[in-house]
């Protein structure tokens, strides 16, 4: 799947939001993926009902099909959540199901490594296809009467799948030939969507930090047992790389937001996690600034009121 798109322009009286919508691409992300649970047949629920002298209509049962524990399914699986990962990761909230916004000059290193994941789901796939009559076999002990050799397909090949798309969120052109006024009335719906988008990004970005913070600053405050908690270098480290998607992905929406972020950054920038653990002075020191910073954000998420995003024309 190769993607080229042309340069944006973004007009200087542009608002934030029609900054956004000239200078990202929508992308969605879809897996085709087979069940693993199956619901059991209205004679199984009855059986089951039986021992507790119940109505088989009055319970839900499902069966485990196969055995999601096993390494080789493991590797499948790990695809998919690095494949969600990475989109998330490097997208921005928008208010339709399944779509998220990318800088259009990341579109193709997107593509590119989305090539690669599907590539490494195929040979995950290959690998748990030599494990799928050893799985088959251990379902048939575990479930007795209730397996079923139909619920089995012959093959995993092609039955897990990861697509990606670039849907257009425009109106489309011919309706401006077929009905201007209905065109205009979809324009308008756009725009919408994308102040909401706006909206939505500060309140990711802001909601994600006051976790990454609370945590951090809880861990450096306080005792458990009479010593310090303990925490994990992951706690500093997902707080650096939540500053650096925030660099790459920030939309420049909100000042207050920019500089309680900047803030949060040079509380914790330089330090490490050994040092937090070694100095009890500065542990207190960034423990008691984490902590300001979250009163902010927690006022940002409390207070901060729903803008009206003024649309000025091009």
């Amino acid at each position: 799947m190769s993607t080229v798109l042309e340069s944006p322009v973004v007009h200087a009286s542009a608002t934030v939001s029609e900054r956004l919508r000239d200078t990202t691409a929508a992308v969605r992300l879809s897996f085709n993926w087979p069940g693993v649970r199956k619901a059991l047949s209205a004679e199984q629920k009855s059986r089951a009902a039986e021992a507790f002298d119940a109505d088989g209509s009055s319970i839900a049962a499902t069966k485990r099909l196969i055995d999601t524990s096993h390494p080789a399914f493991k590797a499948v699986t790990a695809v998919k959540s690095q494949a969600t990962g990475y989109w998330k990761g490097m997208t921005l909230p928008f208010p339709e199901a399944g779509v998220r916004l990318i800088r259009q000059d990341r579109v193709e290193e997107f593509d590119s490594r989305m090539t690669e994941l599907r590539g490494e789901l195929d040979e995950a796939v290959v690998a748990l296809e030599r494990h799928y009559g050893e799985l088959r076999a251990a379902a048939a002990r575990r479930l007795g009467t209730l397996f079923d050799e139909r619920d089995y397909p012959p093959t995993l090949t092609g039955l897990f799948q990861i697509d990606w798309d670039f849907p257009s969120v425009d109106p489309p052109n011919y309706l401006l030939e077929l009905n201007s006024e209905l065109y205009e009335q979809e324009s308008r719906r756009v725009a919408a969507r994308f102040d909401e988008a706006v909206q939505l990004a500060e309140e990711a970005f802001t909601s994600e930090l006051v976790a990454l913070v609370s945590h951090l600053a809880d861990r450096l405050s306080g005792t458990e047992d009479g010593q310090p908690k303990i925490f994990r270098d992951s706690a500093v480290r997902n707080l650096t790389e939540f500053f650096e998607r925030f660099r790459e992905l920030n939309i420049r929406s909100s000042e207050q937001l920019d500089e309680t972020v900047e803030e949060a950054r040079r509380v914790v920038h330089g330090i490490e996690p050994g040092q937090l653990r070694e100095n009890h002075d500065l542990r207190q020191t960034v423990a008691r600034e984490l902590t300001a910073v979250q009163n902010v954000l927690d006022d940002l998420l409390v207070d901060r009121p729903r803008r009206r995003i003024l649309r000025q024309p091009r």
